[in-house]
C-alpha cells in the first residue's frame, strides 16, 4: 500500500507541513487506518467512496482520529490533481466534520470550505501565558477564546513577533488547557509578522501528539473568524495571508477568504497549495 507524502503550504522547498495520504481506503478498518498514521508518524488522510459526495475523508494522527486536517485536505486534492482524478472545479467531501465543499483553482491551489464559526468559552490571559511561559504584558491585548470552524482551538494573541517566535511554551499546561475546553490545541499570533501577512502564527496540540505544527489551516481559518469579530481585518476579509513555520524552520504559507453578507460571515475558505516529497510503501 502507498501512503503519498506532500507538504501543504509550502512557502519554501523546506517548508509546508507534511501529510499522508492513502487513495484507497475503503477496506480498512478504524484499528487499520489508526496504525497506518501511527506507523508513518504523519496526520493521514483516508479516502472512501461516498453516497452523499465525490468521496469520504477520515483523518487519523499517530493518537486518534480527528474530525478534520486542513493541510491534509489541501495536499489531497494537490495530489488528486496531479494524478488527474480530479481537475479545475468544484467537489464535496465528506468528513466527520460535514459535507465540506473544495475548489480546485489554477496553478495548484486548492481551498477548502470550513463550517461558519462557532465563538466559545472565553480565557483569562494569565492561563494563556502561563501555558506559554510569557509574561502577562506580553499576552495581547484580545481575549483568549475558543473558536471553531470545523475543530476546536484556543486562539491566543501574543504582543510582539520577537515574543512569539521566542517563547518556549509548557506544553503539559497547554495540554491541560486542552482537556479542560476540549480543543485540539492553541493557536498562538502576532500581528506583527515577517513578510507583510495578515498575521504570524505558532500551533500546539501536544494533547494528539503534535508539539508545534507548521501549517495548520483549521486553526487559521478560526483565527480569520476571530480577527474579523474583532474588527482588525476590515469589512471584505479575502486573500488573507497567515506566516506559520518559521520557528521551526520550515516556513508555511495559508490562504484564508471569509464571505460577507451584511457583515456577517457566511462562508470561510482556507487555501494553499502542497508539493509532493515521496511515497511510503506499507
Amino acid at each position: 500500500m502507498k501512503v503519498y507524502v506532500l507538504n501543504s503550504f509550502a512557502k519554501t522547498a523546506n517548508g509546508g507541513n507534511p501529510a499522508g495520504i492513502c487513495l484507497d481506503a475503503d477496506k480498512f478498518s478504524t484499528k487499520v487506518m489508526q496504525r497506518i498514521a501511527s506507523l508513518v508518524h504523519l496526520e493521514t488522510a483516508f479516502v472512501q467512496k461516498s453516497t452523499c459526495a465525490d468521496l469520504k475523508v477520515r483523518f487519523f494522527c499517530h493518537s486518534g482520529e480527528v474530525d478534520l486536517c486542513g493541510h491534509d485536505t489541501i495536499a489531497l486534492f494537490v495530489l488528486m490533481a496531479m494524478q488527474g482524478i480530479v481537475k479545475k472545479g468544484k467537489y464535496q467531501m465528506d468528513t466527520k466534520a460535514g459535507i465540506l465543499e473544495i475548489e480546485v483553482r489554477d496553478k495548484g491551489t486548492v481551498f477548502m470550505q470550513q463550517k461558519l464559526p462557532v465563538f466559545s468559552e472565553v480565557l483569562t490571559r494569565g492561563e494563556v501565558s502561563k501555558a506559554l511561559r510569557i509574561p502577562l504584558k506580553d499576552a495581547g491585548v484580545l481575549q483568549p477564546q475558543v473558536v471553531s470552524t470545523g475543530v476546536r482551538d484556543i486562539i491566543v494573541e501574543v504582543k510582539t513577533l520577537k515574543t512569539l517566535l521566542n517563547m518556549k511554551p509548557d506544553f503539559k499546561d497547554i495540554t491541560g488547557l486542552s482537556r479542560k475546553y476540549n480543543t485540539i490545541g492553541l493557536h498562538a499570533f502576532s500581528r506583527q509578522t515577517i513578510y507583510s501577512a495578515t498575521a504570524h502564527c505558532r500551533n500546539f496540540a501536544p494533547r494528539f501528539g503534535i508539539p508545534e505544527e507548521s501549517g495548520t489551516g483549521t486553526s487559521n481559518g478560526a483565527l480569520s473568524c476571530y480577527l474579523h469579530k474583532y474588527g482588525i481585518i476590515g469589512s471584505k476579509p479575502s486573500n488573507l495571508r497567515f506566516e506559520q513555520g518559521y520557528s521551526m524552520k520550515m516556513p508555511s504559507e495559508v490562504l484564508v477568504n471569509l464571505t460577507l453578507v451584511n457583515g456577517s460571515i457566511k462562508k470561510v475558505q482556507v487555501g494553499g497549495t502542497a508539493i509532493m516529497k515521496g511515497v511510503l510503501e506499507i
